[in-house]
């Protein structure tokens, strides 16, 4: 008798799971709503009540009920973006182009280890790019263009062999524009409308970081 109540217990707590994790990346998305501003209610079906997030309008999930694309791109929203993001471990699509969102760009997003595409263009970010992004490693698509970023781009991207589209156009950046790696391939009018950045990169001539102090 004890051990049938240990298997009814067992399978109870399996069928359990994919509602613990989806209430966990529908918290950390509901943080993200309570963080920015939506003039045009387009998180109207964002109901935090519910056993996951796939239901919600512009939110994907795969198979298992775990979210993989998060698309709010030209939505009208301002605010800043939030570390819980960071949770969201099967994310492979994080669209939020054309907004007004400003502060910082999270480390946290170096988390999102199945990321195929990141897309926070033409928006109101300042701060640095986070060096945390060159852990993404299923990377394709970085598209940070038309934003107030400042500071060198971090050579930890130089390790992302996934990465075809890079465009960091206008913005503040300063020091030079890396030529290994995946940057090998990239136009330089995706870095051009950066006062302070200059390149390619003399490897040996230049520090990477020059014009930045």
């Amino acid at each position: 008798m004890a051990a049938l109540i240990w298997l009814w217990a067992f399978s109870v707590s399996l069928t359990l799971i994919p509602s613990i994790f989806g209430n966990s990346e529908g918290d950390a998305l509901y943080t993200l709503r309570r963080s920015l501003t939506d003039p045009d209610n387009v998180f109207q079906s964002w109901d935090p009540n519910l056993v996951n997030p796939c239901t919600w309008f512009h939110i994907s999930c795969n198979q298992d009920n775990r979210v993989i694309r998060v698309d709010l791109g030209n939505s009208n929203l301002s605010g800043h973006l939030v570390p819980e993001l960071g949770k969201l471990e099967h994310l492979k699509y994080l669209e939020l182009y054309k907004n007004n969102i400003q502060g910082t760009i999270p480390t946290e997003l170096g988390n999102l280890k199945n990321l195929i595409s990141l897309d926070l263009y033409n928006n109101n970010f300042s701060g640095t790019i986070p060096p945390s992004l060159g852990k993404l490693k299923s990377l394709v698509f970085l598209r940070l263009n038309d934003n107030r970023l400042t500071g060198p781009i971090p050579r930890e991207l130089s390790g992302i062999s996934s990465l075809k589209v890079v465009d960091v156009s206008n913005n503040d950046l300063c020091g030079t524009i890396p030529t290994s790696g995946p940057f090998e391939h990239i136009p330089l009018n995706n870095f051009e409308n950066n006062p302070r950045l200059e390149g390619p990169e003399l490897l040996g001539l230049a520090s990477y970081d020059t014009n930045c102090s």
